[in-house]
């Protein structure tokens, strides 16, 4: 798995299957965003087939079915949503247009699972809302700075097992590397991608209000910036925000797409999570000048300090669920109110945000 550009990391893990061959067949439709391929291995090491995928661009349909064999190429996204066999699309396409399909795949009757940001506009955002009312399917948002990071999973398990007591205050810290020359023409305009709030911040809201345990949250303040791109005045290379949940816990992020090409990942992804009784540092996708592998989680509390290893040792248990929740009907992987609240957050702190570059 290459480290190197966050455009195209795509973790594996181990199988574990969580229903029988043929019981679960999804389809891939927008392939816009590498992120689809993290989506799908997911869902497949859980058990889901890969059935079908379309997208208008045929090198990136033939490029994903050399990378899943057995998938078919669909004509049209048409006959993917008129497929009855279909359970669940999965959706990566431009972020503007990641909404709108899943209120196609729902009016088909299919679950939705969409690549973060899932909206761009509050508009987007609630017509989501009424369609998941109106039709009783699952929208879905890979929010894959925790769901597929196995430090993060840890971490939220710990906090749940009471290790460091009631949540205080996190602090998240979501450095990207840019790698310009290889993004299309839309990552740079803002309609198309939200803004970088919207985009990559995102990531950092849904991780505070599942640590933290919140139900709500306000945002207090919210800046951008174009620092270093110039030639795209539409882009925004830095973002921070401070929010205040609903039950007392603060939090701070930022976010940014200043990695420098000296580092052996496409971003020093840090989590710190205070709580009453100790705390926790997560440093995600490497231990910098130490370990090229990723998933560091650090811990103290009144017993002591930690450093636990957890590569390889937790797995990716949201896809699981999150197919269990489509057969089942149920809310194992994550809420839908989560899902939605936490890109509500990130759009509002988006509106609210003060040009500073």
């Amino acid at each position: 798995m290459q480290k190197h550009d966050g455009m195209n990391y795509a973790p594996t893990g181990a199988a574990r299957a969580v229903c029988g061959k043929g019981e679960f067949r999804i389809a891939a439709v927008g392939l816009d965003h590498g992120h689809i391929y993290g989506m799908c291995n997911g869902l497949v090491e859980a058990g889901a087939e890969l059935a079908l995928v379309y997208d208008p661009d045929p090198a990136k349909v033939a490029r994903f079915v050399g990378t899943y064999p057995g998938v078919k190429a669909a004509r049209s996204e048409d006959e993917v949503l008129q497929d009855p066999a279909i359970a669940l699309v999965a959706g990566a396409a431009v972020p503007c247009e990641r909404g709108p399909l899943g209120l196609r795949a729902m009016a088909h009757g299919k679950d939705y699972f969409a690549d973060k940001p899932a909206f761009v506009s509050r508009a987007q955002l609630e017509a989501a809302r009424a369609a998941v009312a109106a039709t009783g399917r699952k929208f879905a948002v890979y929010y894959a700075e925790r769901l597929h990071v196995e430090a993060a999973v840890h971490a939220g398990r710990l906090i749940r097992d009471g290790a460091i007591g009631r949540v205080l205050q996190v602090i998240g810290l979501g450095p990207h590397r840019l790698n310009a020359a290889s993004r299309p023409e839309w990552f740079f305009r803002k309609e198309k991608y939200g803004g970088i709030l919207v985009d990559i911040g995102s990531h950092q809201i849904e991780q505070f209000l599942w640590y933290s345990g919140a139900a709500g949250a306000e945002v207090l303040h919210s800046k951008v910036a174009n620092y270093r791109s110039g030639g795209h005045p539409e882009f925004e290379d830095f973002g921070d925000a401070t929010l205040l949940a609903d039950n007392g816990a603060t939090f701070y992020f930022r976010v940014d797409w200043f990695t420098p090409g000296g580092l052996g990942a496409w971003g020093d992804g840090r989590t710190f999570v205070l709580g009453t009784d100790g705390y926790i540092e997560l440093r995600k996708y490497l231990d910098v000048a130490r370990d090229p592998e990723g998933d560091h989680v650090y811990i103290v509390d009144g017993a002591g300090e930690r450093h636990e290893h957890v590569h390889g040792r937790v797995g990716f248990p949201f896809f699981g669920d999150l197919i269990l929740d489509c057969l089942e009907r149920t809310e194992r992987a994550m809420p839908q109110r989560h899902a939605f609240l936490a890109m509500e957050l990130a759009l509002e702190a988006q509106e609210r945000a003060v040009r500073i570059a």
